[in-house]
């Protein structure tokens, strides 16, 4: 029998390609995916992760190649993502992992989601694999073990993070815009003044001392950044999204 894999994604603004790039990797591959989302609904792109056009203002260089917009927004208008299951009524009994995808919205109501929390932890201790991509590994972080002195999941562990060179930090006025959205499900009209959380200072100290964080700045789509340390498979960001999804179906057909 297949697989069966929960993926996990943000309502309130994923980055296309940090759904997109993974969910079709683990569907090429024959496992069989159930969405998951806070709220049940339609896990909408935001609007600046399909522009082609979209030029990162830190890194200076376009961030969305033409295909892949097409093909994120071919997913986002059809129904293959129509209805997911809330975080809350998933039970991870029936998988056999969970996937965090990524998306600024990450950080707002998946980093800190008690029904979140409660499915990695039941994967955790059931010894399932555990995948998180870009802000989503700022769930991880907040995740912490009872039985290891309340330190995080992560503690000891090679992982990634976004690097902080990356972060939109300063002077910016941040908004979360989804792409078609609909009145029942409009994403949040927050404004934030640049990125929520320095992503890698935050998993620095989650790992402690014993842990390693990969955050290179010069991590690109030509070479991207995916790191297994059982049982997590990280990825860092958007360019190594491809190389996430890849990395995930490699453990688990190794298992």
């Amino acid at each position: 029998m297949a697989k069966k894999v929960l993926v996990a994604a943000t309502n309130y603004g994923s980055w296309g390609e940090e759904l997109q790039a993974p969910w079709d990797a683990l569907k090429k591959a024959g496992y069989d995916l159930t969405l998951t989302t806070p709220l049940g609904k339609k896990p909408l792109p935001l609007v600046v992760s399909v522009d082609p056009d979209f030029v990162d203002p830190v890194q200076n260089y376009k961030t969305n190649p033409p295909e892949v917009c097409a093909r994120i927004k071919e997913l986002a208008d059809g129904d293959e993502w129509a209805n997911p299951v809330t975080f809350k009524n998933a039970k991870m009994a029936d998988y056999d992992a969970i996937v965090l995808t990524g998306g600024l919205g990450a950080m707002i109501d998946m980093c800190n989601n008690y029904f979140l929390h409660r499915l990695i932890m039941d994967a955790y201790r059931s010894e399932k694999l555990i995948g998180a991509l870009c802000y989503a590994i700022t769930t991880l972080v907040n995740i912490r073990d009872e039985k290891n002195s309340d330190r995080s999941i992560i503690y000891g562990k090679q992982v990634t993070a976004h690097p902080a060179a990356w972060d939109f930090y300063g002077d910016y006025d941040f908004t979360y815009d989804l792409y078609h959205p609909t009145p029942d499900n409009k994403g949040t009209d927050v404004h934030t003044p640049g990125f929520l959380w320095r992503v890698e200072y935050l998993v620095k100290d989650a790992v402690g001392p014993d842990g390693k964080v990969f955050c290179d700045p010069k991590i690109s789509r030509e070479k991207p950044c995916a790191v297994f340390d059982w049982p997590f498979v990280t990825g860092c960001s958007v360019e190594s999204s491809i190389a996430y999804g890849d990395k995930i179906v490699e453990v688990l057909q190794s298992r």
